[in-house]
């Protein structure tokens, strides 16, 4: 009789030990979502290539690899800084957690940028790019895909300078952080 009662305490304990309490990025994003404070940019890649694009194939094979971008940006409005700093903070937490794996760090006190992933390094499954300005906010961008490795990415970056991928579904984004 006390084993009908050990048996289901057992699996719940183990249920409930296996729900982790860190907070995802994911969730973040999800509750970011109906708060006017923030602004919300969800793009499937295949919008960024344009007729006029002037991808390679080489090019066009890398984007392929990223599925979906999501961006969530906080503006800093009358010097409020007080709410920047605990989003800050929340979404400090997120990203230090020991899945994401830092590919590089840099800026100064006042601002800066940490590149993330999740996965391999030859089969990265999620890229995080978390930027920030004391003076003006902070934006995260979270790039699903799958088998994205960090030399394509920093090819992608190099067409996205050149302009040959079409960033005009971001340009409220810019807009936003502008003094």
């Amino acid at each position: 009789m006390l084993v009908r009662y050990i048996i289901p305490f057992g699996l719940a304990v183990l249920t409930l030990m296996s729900c982790g309490n860190e907070k995802s990025l994911q969730q973040y994003l999800v509750d970011k979502q109906d708060d006017d404070n923030f602004l919300k940019i969800d793009v499937a890649t295949s919008l960024l290539q344009t007729e006029n694009s002037e991808l390679s194939e080489e090019d066009q094979k890398i984007l392929g690899t990223v599925k979906k971008i999501n961006v969530v940006a906080y503006k800093i409005q009358n010097g409020d800084t007080a709410n920047y700093e605990v989003e800050k903070e929340k979404l400090a937490v997120i990203i230090n957690q020991d899945k994401y794996k830092t590919l590089v760090k840099f800026g100064s006190n006042n601002r800066g940028a940490t590149l993330k992933y999740l996965g391999e390094e030859d089969a990265i499954d999620e890229v995080i790019v978390f930027a920030s300005d004391n003076e003006r906010g902070f934006a995260i961008f979270r790039l699903l895909g799958e088998d994205m490795r960090p030399d394509q990415m920093i090819k992608l970056m190099n067409s996205i300078n050149k302009g040959d991928i079409d960033l005009s579904k971001f340009s409220s984004l810019g807009d936003l952080m502008k003094t």
